[in-house]
This record gives C-alpha cells, structure tokens and sequence, in this order.
C-alpha cells in the first residue's frame, strides 16, 4: 500500500489571491500585447459596457435590508465612514505632496484615487466572521461604505484631483451613465432579478470578475502605448512598496485607536478595524476606468493593486490574533 504525499503548502500559511494573480497578468498581457488604434477603440466601448455591467450587478446584489438595519448602529458607522472617506484621502493626499524622491510623480494620482475609494465588502465581513467581531455590524458598514461610495468617490476624485487634471466637469455625465444610473437600476429591479442572480452567484461572480479584467487590461493597455514602464522603473515600485506599508499601518492603527477611544466593544472594534482599513479593488478598477483618462487610469491602479494584496495579507495575520484572544464579558460589543 503506497503512502500518501502531503499536498504543497506555501509557507507561512500564506495562500496567494489567483484573482490577484490573474490581474497582474493582464497588467503584463498589455505590457507585452497592448491593444491599439482601432481596436483600442472598441476595446474602449467593450470597456465602458463592462464598467455599467458592473455596477449593475453592484446594485442587484446589495442587500437595502441589510443597510437600513444596520444604520441603528450610527455609531460605529460613522467612525467607518470618517476612516474610508476622511483620514483616508488626508493621508493619501499627504503622501502625494511629499518630495519626488519618495512618492514618484507618476503614481502621486493613483495614491490619491486610492484614498477616495470604498471599503471592500467580503473580505471586511469574511475577516470579522473570522475574527468573532461584530458580523451584522460589518455586513451593514461594508454595505453602506459601498453604497455611499458609488456618489462620494466621483466627488472626492473631482475635487481632490482636479488642481491636477485628472478629471474635469464635462467627466459627471460620464459618472452618472456609467457608474449611477446602471447601480440604480440593479437596485430597483433586485426585487425581480436579485433571486435570478443569487441563483448563478457562481457564474454571475465570475461575469464579474472577467468584466474587471477587461477593464485591467484595457487602462493598463492605455498606459503602455503612452509609455508608463518608460517613466517607472523600479525604485519607484519599491517606493511605492513603502508607502503602502506605512498608509496601511497608519490606518490600521487609527481604526483601533478611535474604537478604543470611543468605548466600542472588542467586537465592534473588530468591524471598525476590518470595514475602515480596505479600499474595494472590484469598484475601484472600474471606477478608475470611469473617472480618469485611458493612461492616468491605468497608472492609478497600480497602487490599488499593492495596497488591495497588503491589505489582505494583514488582516489575515489580524483576524487570527482577534480570534485567539480569550472571551470576555463585553466581546459582542
């Protein structure tokens, strides 16, 4: 009788996001093959369906339950709130007006654009669940995040980014056709539709995710025909390495500190931590698309992309040590 081989198990426990993966490979697919001429231009009508594809989905998925009864918890939802469209653009706008020699011009933009992003909501709810936080808490500010982020982002780009030029007034009619009007109506047909897609959630997940992958492909597409790698090298990437560590330990942190501050529970603490700290690479990517110009929009999710994998990375290591402390009387928060 032969013996069974134990499997592979990456080190540390540490197990690779093949999503991520398959984004970076598009980066590389339009380094190598980037889409040009006319065919960027019907790549960019593909695109742009995609982009209210999206949304739609965004819209038809979003439970209104869940973030009408969450609002009872105003609270909690406020210090969220405050981290992921306040201390977050305070911080990334700082780190973009530091000296050339350590945030790179080219990237100061896409650190900017990254702050003004919503939180995530499956990793913020997965790693409370994990965590034995507040999940109900989590569900509602992940969801409300969202929610408010689909009119707050396109407000905080244009006003953040507009000394800049990276977006201008004639850019809100795009917003709203692109990004509102298609998350509106998932919203309002999700009485008639959302039982149709939670029935194909799986294939539905991955209409999603290919969708985002197009979008990846067609901005970073944009960005090599204007001659990105030519204006970064490495040094700058490794900058970039830097500044995500420390805006991620710097927001961590304040999200503990403030719900330590204000009394909150070890659980609430839990989702104020979880929900305040991540920005959503699944709306950013499009919204990137959406707000700024082909070459700008594929520069600025590079730093969306090292922070989205740090962010994951941490919280990990966090919801294990959340989760090993013993309970206590006050733990539901």
């Amino acid at each position: 009788m032969s013996e069974r081989k134990p499997g592979f198990r990456f080190p540390f426990g540490i197990r690779p996001d093949w999503y991520l993966i398959l984004i970076i490979l598009m980066g590389v697919a339009a380094t190598v093959a980037p889409v040009r001429g006319d065919a960027a231009a019907a790549a960019g009508w593909i695109t742009d369906a995609a982009i209210a594809l999206v949304f739609f989905l965004h819209g038809a998925r979003l439970s209104r339950e869940a973030v009408i009864k969450g609002l009872t918890h105003w609270r909690l939802h406020l210090v969220v709130l405050a981290s992921t469209f306040a201390l977050f653009p305070l911080l990334t706008l700082g780190l973009a007006a530091l000296p050339a020699w350590i945030t790179p011009p080219e990237l100061a933009t896409g650190l900017v654009f990254l702050g003004c992003l919503p939180s995530t909501i499956q990793s913020s709810i997965g790693f409370t669940a994990i965590a034995r936080g507040n999940v109900a808490a989590a569900v509602a500010a992940a969801s409300a995040s969202n929610l408010i982020g689909i009119a707050l982002t396109p407000v905080l780009v244009g006003v953040l980014l507009h000394a800049q030029g990276g977006m201008d007034a004639s850019s809100v009619r795009a917003i709203v056709l692109q990004l509102l009007v298609p998350f509106v109506a998932g919203q309002a047909l999700r009485r008639w539709v959302g039982p149709w897609i939670a029935a194909r959630a799986k294939v539905l997940g991955w209409v999603d995710r290919g969708a985002i992958l197009l979008v990846v492909y067609t901005a970073f597409s944009s960005a090599v025909v204007e001659g990105v790698w030519t204006k970064l090298g490495a040094l700058d990437l490794m900058r970039l390495l830097i500044l995500c560590a420390l805006l991620l330990a710097a927001i961590l942190l304040a999200t503990a500190a403030a719900a330590r501050l204000f009394r909150f529970g070890k659980a609430d603490e839990i989702a104020i931590v979880f929900c305040g700290s991540k920005k959503s690479l699944a709306s950013g990517a499009p919204m990137a698309a959406a707000l700024l110009p082909g070459a700008a929009a594929g520069i600025a999710m590079i730093p969306l992309l090292v922070f989205h994998q740090m962010q994951l990375m941490a919280c990990a290591a966090i919801a294990q040590r959340y989760a090993a402390r013993p309970d206590i009387a006050d733990d539901p928060g």
